[in-house]
């Protein structure tokens, strides 16, 4: 390293975020950025540790040691091709990975880990700004012709992959614009979506064609994409989302979280609704699901000019400290704060929603009660607490339950594809699934899970199908 002694003189200092009185009146990125002054002296806190755990969590092999000695020193352009060579969506994975990298950093031992995630956006944006991302088509064509259904971030690193091996892709995407969750699951105060239409007008320039609005399956029967394609990858995410079948949940107000945010995400595009607009202005809202769905959920809402917010979550408050049955460098199980939470949301845990309550056929909340939660061999049992129950006022719930697996009607069940028992797309080793020369990569074989974990997905998919392409 440039500097071992890097993290001895230079603390952590993260970019900061956004005064929380200005960014409730928009939707703009919260996160700020760091002048690169001080985004290199950061990167000199990287030390010579040995044994890089941070590259060891990371999922698609982040090379985090050998990008950093040269952000420190200055050397921009072999950085960003260090971070490149492992990641074809650094300024995706730079805003919205939980950075697992960081939890398992060695300096994590002492809570100041270096600042991997926002070096990395930073790594790409100088790269972007200074004209160091270019687009680089294949030389060669190998005529075979690969078609990606699904253009979410497994999708796109597939189809990144195969192209840049020289096969024709086609990505087909049901929605009005590409990105797939990217677009319409995380708010533009996370992830603006200029960076996604400048990520995709690249992958085109090189070769890559998308067909938007169209639904494989229907649009484009699954016999005719057998016929004309050399091979299928299909990459349509777990949809199917988690349901909570309690008395009332078919009043009015209560809304899938998807559905929300989507629905505002296609509004800030300038794209019109078929379905009408969920608006929180003036409401009270509770949100059901402590994850980062029901925190998207809570920043949006609190944007929409909400009344109040209450998120609640079946599940004990987690430590604010590692257990011992959580140790480094393990991805750390502690209490996490999003900006949103600090936004202004009441946060409550261990509560399970016994009914909804209402005026006849709308909602004016639910019933909840407090749990105890019991681990017995690996699975969780809930056990209500007697005497606890009460009604938390809400004229809008928001399920943000997570999501059990991908939507099977449609292309899923036309091609006849072979489920598992959690009812993901099968696949073998290769990727492969049960009909000839189609394959399946990201959470719908998988399950719903980090954006990072579907590129590495994706990048794996592609190896494979690329594989099969050039032995047939």
């Amino acid at each position: 390293m440039g500097d071992i002694n890097g993290f001895l003189k230079i603390k952590r200092k993260e970019a900061g975020n956004r005064p929380i009185h200005e960014r409730v009146h928009d939707f703009s990125e919260v996160e700020q950025v760091l002048n690169s002054e001080d985004r290199m002296l950061q990167a000199s806190r990287c030390m010579d540790c040995g044994i890089p755990f941070c590259h060891w969590a990371c999922p698609v092999d982040n090379l985090i040691p050998e990008w950093n000695d040269l952000l420190y020193r200055g050397e921009w352009k072999a950085a960003y091709e260090r971070l490149q060579s492992t990641n074809n969506f650094p300024e995706f994975t730079g805003r919205i990975c939980p950075a697992i990298c960081e939890h398992a950093c060695v300096l994590n031992l002492n809570q100041e880990p270096v600042t991997i995630r926002e070096n990395e956006v930073a790594i790409i944006e100088r790269a972007f700004s200074e004209g160091y991302v270019k687009p680089t088509p294949p030389r060669i064509r190998t005529g075979k012709k690969v078609a990606v259904i699904g253009s979410g971030p497994a999708g796109m690193a597939a189809a990144d992959m195969l192209n840049k091996a020289g096969h024709k892709v086609i990505i087909f995407e049901k929605d009005k614009k590409a990105g797939g969750l990217l677009r319409f699951g995380i708010p533009d105060f996370k992830l603006n979506k200029s960076t996604i239409d400048r990520r995709l007008n690249l992958m085109i320039s090189e070769g890559i064609e998308v067909y938007t609005d169209t639904k494989a399956g229907e649009d484009i029967s699954a016999d005719e994409m057998i016929k004309v394609f050399d091979a299928i990858c299909i990459a349509i995410g777990a949809g199917q989302a988690r349901t909570l079948p309690v008395e009332g949940s078919e009043f009015s107000g209560i809304y899938p979280a998807m559905d929300f945010l989507t629905r505002q995400n296609k509004i800030n595009a300038g794209l019109s609704l078929k379905d009408n607009f969920l608006s929180a202005e003036g409401k009270k809202v509770l949100v059901i699901g402590g994850g980062d769905t029901g925190s998207d959920c809570v920043g949006t809402a609190l944007r929409q000019k909400a009344v109040s917010v209450t998120q609640i979550e079946i599940m004990p408050k987690p430590p604010l400290q590692r257990s011992s049955e959580n140790p480094w460098p393990y991805y750390a199980r502690i209490l996490k704060t999003s900006t949103s939470h600090e936004e202004g949301c009441h946060r409550l845990w261990s509560l399970s929603t016994v009914r909804f309550v209402g005026d006849g056929k709308i909602t004016r909340g639910a019933e909840v009660e407090d749990v105890i939660c019991e681990n017995i061999n690996s699975k969780y049992l809930m056990k209500p607490v007697s005497g606890t129950r009460r009604v938390i006022e809400a004229d809008m719930v928001l399920l943000a339950l997570g999501f059990v697996h991908p939507v099977l009607e449609g292309l899923i069940s036309e091609m006849g594809l072979e489920l598992d028992n959690r009812k993901n797309i099968k696949v073998n080793n290769a990727f492969s699934t049960n009909i000839p020369k189609v394959f399946a990569a990201g959470d719908s074989v998988s399950g719903a899970s980090l954006v990072v974990n579907a590129i590495a997905s994706g990048r794996k998919a592609a190896r494979e199908i690329d594989k099969y392409l050039r032995s047939t």
